[in-house]
């Protein structure tokens, strides 16, 4: 089973993409929010572009977020809160005073009748205290309602006494006696007894207030069928606004019952559909080595459902976090692993999608687009970690510019500018610093190789180009010419110089199974292929690329560099051993003696195949000048073009001239030679 899925995924090409394409299409779709889309787009402050608007149907005028803040703000200020009066610490309070009355005021030393009278006004000032209630300290501000036997009755905030009040009153009511001494000592009694016995009961509170703020309506009247909501030319605020969001919103919420359904599912399926096929017809046209490449077309359709997933969960849970989903890593990734141009393609055809489905469409798709060209002019060489921090801070500031710009259009001013959308941007730009880790997962799954990975293959202290400096120096110091002279020619014609530099250093690993048999290799006199026949050496000599490829593979090297090791030599001829074999039998086949190819199918393994050349044919060279570097070099590059090597590479003949011209730039300056002038 697992077999027969890699050969449709493989060798089915088309077959695979238009699967990839439905798949795309229904999984968009899926993803969009439930709703219709309202046909008018208007925004605060811009004049009302359409013909008259009347009301298709009645509809309820909702209250805009800042009416209903204001009700629940008034509500919570308002609110009613609830007492419970506990009578078990009033009995507990004059059974504790009798007894203290009794140890702390004898019989002995005041008279029955003075006792009586004594005990009589303490009674009253407990009574007095507790027919109001003494508090804990806790009370909130508001309506206070006393709960007492189970009925609950409104109080003011003043006749409930706290602990300070309490004493006060004792004192005061305590100087009728007339003697300071034992006003003291009751009063001191008394306090001692006293008990709180009323309690803030914030259950029955809080359920009170949850009552309260679901009984708030969320509409203000209705607006009847036929009613003239807008007239053109009018200006788009207050009171217009808020009836156009309300019929929006009922508009976009009816428009999904029904067989509605259907036909919105069918507007939506066909304009996915269009966008996705402009993807394609781009890759075809375009970037046809992508669009041959299954792994690199579900790489790029992978992403952008990700991107379509991640902004749509978003405003189907929280819109107010829109502005925080990171799509600059969609066009960062893509022109790291492919190209600019294919990155800010996908970008603008993704963000397309999503503008069916954001608030503030215009506003969303202009930033959007706006940051993501930003990213493609800024991002480069991401393997220096410095660059992907300035990018991503040059990006959150389009994103703070554009949104301050769009906040003055709307408002005329800086007034209830949300603070709050500036931490977004931050943490937008936090969220796109997670690409790199990103890219390096990428590699993994899909076998991508971006500049990060180049760059750790270039180092010459890697395990395979530590093995071929030992087994095979002379092949090693090529390389490392070829490297050189490969990378300026890149960096001459737009190429990608940092591919084309790793893969000259890896093009011929292969000779290092039998590094004798390679002249640069060979420390003596004695070459190995005198006592072969020519073809068993040609064999040789060719078999270096197809080890090459085992070896690479061998060491996990990725595709792209394996390309350089099998187009280095093309379809070329093992140019002296087939003479060589042609004087012993002029009827000898070239087939056997050629490269088995490919031929170069890119800048980049076109630009290596002739450094390679060059670099290899310029040891042959007895007294090298200018006149004759220039020569030397123009045999090799047109002898290749003669043989067809580069028809299959997207090179122009304008390109060819400008390697040419790098390479003997470089070879003079390779044998510290001056342009020769005329006498």
């Amino acid at each position: 089973m697992g077999k027969s899925l890699d050969n449709f995924y493989r060798n089915q090409s088309l077959i695979y993409k238009y699967f990839l394409y439905l798949i795309s299409i229904a999984l968009i779709v899926f993803f969009f929010p439930r709703g219709g889309k309202f046909k008018y787009e208007f925004q605060k402050g811009k004049p009302w572009q359409y013909e008259n608007l009347y009301a298709p149907f009645d509809f309820a005028i909702k209250k805009t977020d800042a009416e209903l803040q204001s009700e629940r703000q008034e509500l919570e200020q308002s609110r009613s809160i609830y007492l419970t009066y506990d009578e078990t610490p009033v009995e507990k309070a004059q059974k504790a005073f009798e007894e203290a009355f009794g140890r702390q005021v004898s019989s002995g030393t005041y008279a029955a009748g003075y006792r009586t009278y004594l005990f009589g006004l303490g009674n009253k000032v407990l009574d007095s205290i507790y027919s109001r209630g003494v508090s804990d300290g806790t009370v909130p501000s508001g309506r206070l309602f006393l709960i007492f036997r189970n009925e609950a009755r409104s109080i003011r905030p003043d006749q409930v006494l706290d602990m300070a009040q309490c004493r006060l009153l004792i004192r005061t009511q305590v100087r009728e006696i007339g003697n300071a001494a034992l006003e003291s000592k009751l009063s001191t009694m008394l306090e001692g007894v006293l008990l709180p016995n009323v309690f803030y009961d914030d259950t029955l509170t809080e359920s009170a207030l949850r009552e309260d703020l679901s009984k708030i309506s969320y509409t203000r009247g209705t607006i009847q069928e036929g009613k003239l909501i807008i007239v053109k030319g009018e200006v788009v605020e207050a009171e217009n606004l808020t009836i156009l969001n309300s019929l929006k919103g009922e508009y976009e919420s009816e428009l999904w019952k029904g067989n509605n359904y259907y036909f919105i599912l069918f507007g939506y399926t066909i304009l996915v559909a269009l966008v996705l096929m402009m993807l394609f017809l781009f890759l075809k046209k375009y970037r046809p080595e992508i669009f041959t490449n299954n792994n690199k077309v579900t790489f790029i359709f992978f992403n952008v459902l990700l991107m379509v997933f991640v902004t749509t969960l978003v405003v189907k849970t929280n819109e107010s976090y829109l502005y925080a989903v990171p799509l600059c890593i969609l066009p960062l990734i893509l022109k790291n692993f492919f190209d600019a141009r294919l990155g800010l393609f996908v970008h603008v055809l993704t963000i397309l999608i999503l503008g069916f489905v954001v608030p503030n469409s215009f506003e969303y798709i202009f930033l959007q687009i706006i940051a993501g060209i930003v990213t493609i002019l800024t991002v480069s060489e991401l393997y220096k970690r410095a660059n992907l921090f300035i990018s991503v801070g040059q990006i959150t500031l389009i994103y703070i510019v554009g949104y301050f710009a769009f906040h003055s259009i709307h408002e005329g001013n800086m007034n209830n500018i949300e603070w709050i959308t500036f931490g977004f941007f931050l943490l937008n730009g936090m969220i796109t610093l997670f690409a790199q880790p990103l890219i390096y997962l990428y590699e993994k799954i899909f076998g991508l190789v971006s500049d990060v990975s180049l760059l750790e293959l270039s180092d010459t202290n890697s395990r395979l180009l530590k093995e071929l400096a030992n087994k095979a120096p002379g092949t090693f110091h090529h390389s490392l010419q070829v490297a050189n002279l490969a990378e300026a020619a890149a960096s001459e014609i737009g190429a990608n110089a940092m591919l084309v530099r790793v893969g000259a250093l890896y093009h011929d690993i292969g000779k290092m199974l039998r590094p004798t048999y390679f002249t640069e290799n060979q420390i003596t006199n004695v070459n190995p292929h005198d006592d072969l026949p020519p073809k068993e050496s040609a064999k040789i000599i060719i078999d270096h690329v197809i080890d090459g490829i085992e070896l690479a593979r061998k060491n996990n090297i990725p595709d792209r560099v394996i390309d350089f090791i099998r187009t280095h030599h093309g379809t070329t001829l093992v140019y002296y051993f087939y003479k060589k074999q042609q004087e012993a039998d002029p009827e000898t086949e070239e087939k056997v003696f050629r490269y088995p190819g490919p031929i170069p199918f890119s800048k980049e393994t076109a630009v290596l195949m002739m450094s390679d050349a060059v670099e290899a044919a310029s040891k042959s060279l007895k007294s090298p000048t200018y006149p004759v570097i220039d020569e030397f070099v123009e045999k090799i590059v047109q002898g290749q073009l003669g043989a067809d090597q580069f028809i299959n590479a997207n090179i122009t003949l304008r390109e060819i001239e400008a390697v040419k011209k790098v390479l003997k730039k470089k070879l003079t300056n390779i044998y510290h030679l001056r342009v020769e002038y005329p006498e």
